[in-house]
């Protein structure tokens, strides 16, 4: 099996035709064909259903396309770590983070990252814990700012802060400085759904006091669920520093919630085994100072925790 053969076939199925894909690998159709055969003859089985509207992956071939771009993505970094051994760090590194975090995160980490790292390429994919712990365990993510509630023993965590949940409401409304969660029970919430983490933090929390919730929308989009409290649709629950812009906008208001499990703590996670680029290891030095400066500033309202773990 050969690197050349993996791109081969990654690049057929991404394009959908030999034709296409021929073109766009500048390899004549009859040799990029007779590659993927000799693939699918080495592994024992069909990758490719072809026809003549093109090609599209079998099962066999669904499974093996997601292990040859991860085999791939690994060359890549093995090559570019060997390249900028000595040189200033270059390349692609994809960070993760949790929709909440890439609320109040996104732009600082861009700014710096090409103020600081000019040559190195940052991939942002916003998405919910579970999956990006799914993308780290596959080598899709470099590291991934996530919330430390569930984490498998091949990734380790950097803490970094404390990131308290308040109520939040429309800015006109006449709120308490603090409210309990049985008093919060009585107005009407906008929260994430479900799968969400932050949800289950809100949900377990009610569940030991025995306090139901009135909900009245389910969203899944955060900057959504921020809309519809603006709009007096309901108040919600969020991070302090996912709604601080708005909040210093006078958009939004918060509320402290007296309860101590209304608390979420973020991480820095990576793999243990995966190596990393020079460009990993600079956006992995990066990432933490950059938002240990937020929290010093006031930019993240929030507890800093790094130092001293």
């Amino acid at each position: 099996m050969e690197l050349r053969q993996l791109r081969y076939f990654v690049v057929a199925c991404e394009a959908g035709s030999l034709l296409k894909a021929s073109g766009r690998l500048h390899v004549a159709q009859p040799a990029l064909g007779q590659q993927i055969t000799a693939l699918e003859h080495e592994l024992g089985a069909r990758l490719l259903d072809r026809s003549s509207r093109g090609v599209v992956p079998t099962e066999a071939g669904r499974i093996f396309l997601e292990h040859a771009r991860v085999v791939l993505a690994d060359a890549e970094k093995a090559r570019l770590a060997v390249r900028g051994a000595a040189d200033v760090p270059t390349g692609e590194v994809a960070l993760g983070l949790t929709t909440t975090v890439a609320l109040a995160a996104t732009m600082p980490i861009l700014s710096a990252c090409r103020e600081r790292l000019p040559q190195v390429r940052l991939k942002i994919v916003e998405a919910y814990s579970g999956f990006l712990r799914e993308r780290l365990q596959s080598g899709r993510l470099d590291l991934a700012l996530l919330y430390d509630d569930v984490m498998e023993a091949n990734l380790t965590r950097q803490p970094l802060l404390d990131d308290q949940l308040v109520l939040v409401s429309q800015a006109g409304l006449d709120m308490p400085a603090e409210i309990s969660l049985e008093e919060l029970a009585r107005l009407p919430l906008v929260l994430p759904g479900r799968e969400h983490g932050l949800r289950r933090i809100i949900d377990d929390s009610c569940a030991l006091l025995g306090v139901e919730l009135n909900l009245v929308a389910e969203i899944e989009s955060l900057n959504s669920v921020k809309r519809a409290t603006e709009a007096g649709i309901g108040h919600t629950i969020l991070p302090l520093g996912s709604v601080a812009e708005e909040v210093a906008a006078d958009r939004l208001r918060t509320t402290e919630i007296d309860n101590p499990r209304m608390l979420r703590r973020v991480v820095c996670a990576t793999h243990t085994t995966r190596p990393a680029t020079t460009a990993c290891a600079a956006v992995l030095q990066l990432v933490p100072e950059v938002i240990r400066d937020m929290v010093g500033s006031g930019a993240w309202p929030a507890t800093w925790i790094g130092d001293a773990s």
